[in-house]
């Protein structure tokens, strides 16, 4: 039986090494496994090393039932792995290793059946994926499926430039990014009195439809279709913000599938974000009704 998948999560997978302890992430696999929890059909598109590490991603992979047929082993490169810390201000601060296997993800002809699928609803891709030649050729040919395209853009210096972010940018239907990330972009193309008129001017340029924009404590909004839409904020024990933002993403097209509105869609997605933030890890064990329990808004809207 050919298995039928609806979204394709293209990147980096990898080791978060903190102080410690050692965690699986890499954001797209982080929103791969909440997707996968959530009930979609999710390929994985990238690659590992022959070494330990990649072994027990791919172990780990297999246990959280999401499937590694579209990863890659990589005989040169080693797995990857980011040296990871949580500043003073409850932010993950990073260091990513480079080259390592997912930087060097080949297009073959088992990549362009996928992604030329009629099935496939959705390729999820950040940055990452660009600063290297090789993946970032997969990207391009990636990003010329029927599929919508939502680009978490996960900036992470030195890794991304203005002329990369904006062939990105240029190629998705949803743009995912966090507060800081948004001002840093939004001020290559002028100065803006509010978050609205930056989101505004990124819509215009790229001709995004729809934008979100997570705010930590304080919550998220949207804009959609060329309204807002804004999601307060609820507080929890914070045992780490990794994988956090790419819950909420996780949870936001999860929602959109459904066709649930822009504002039950925000409030979905921000409660999984919270969830996640109160636990150790980008891929933590959860129940999903869990997510509904820290909803903001009536179940049924």
């Amino acid at each position: 039986m050919i298995n039928k998948y609806n979204i394709a999560c293209l990147g980096e997978i990898l080791w978060d090494i903190l102080p410690d302890r050692e965690l699986p992430g890499g954001a797209p696999m982080n929103v791969a496994y909440h997707l996968q929890k959530l009930s979609q059909q999710v390929a994985m598109v990238s690659a590992t090393g022959t070494d330990d590490h990649g072994r027990r991603l791919l172990q780990l992979m297999h246990n959280m039932q999401l499937s590694n047929a579209y990863v890659q082993t990589n005989t040169t490169y080693a797995t990857g792995k980011v040296n990871a810390w949580m500043d003073t201000h409850n932010d993950m601060q990073y260091d990513i290793l480079y080259p390592v296997a997912w930087d060097h993800i080949a297009w073959n002809d088992s990549l362009e059946n996928l992604l030329s699928g009629d099935d496939l609803q959705y390729i999820v891709f950040g940055s990452l994926m660009a600063r290297h030649e090789v993946s970032r050729n997969t990207l391009r040919k990636a990003l010329q499926s029927p599929a919508i395209k939502v680009l978490d853009i996960n900036l992470r210096a030195p890794w991304y430039s203005q002329e990369t972010l904006e062939w990105l940018m240029s190629s998705c239907q949803l743009l995912k990014l966090n507060i800081a990330e948004l001002e840093l972009i939004s001020a290559w193309y002028g100065s803006w009195s509010t978050h609205e008129e930056q989101i505004q001017a990124l819509s215009s340029r790229f001709n995004i439809p729809t934008i979100v924009v997570t705010l930590g404590s304080k919550g998220c909004m949207g804009y959609i279709d060329g309204a807002f839409y804004y999601q307060e904020g609820q507080p929890v024990k914070v045992a780490d913000t990794i994988g956090s933002g790419d819950a909420f993403l996780a949870g936001f097209l999860v929602s959109r599938l459904q066709q649930r509105s822009p504002a039950w869609s925000l409030a979905y997605a921000n409660a999984l974000g919270a969830l996640v933030a109160s636990r150790h890890g980008g891929c933590p064990a959860y129940d999903p009704a869990d997510i509904y329990s820290m909803m903001k808004v009536p179940q049924h809207t």
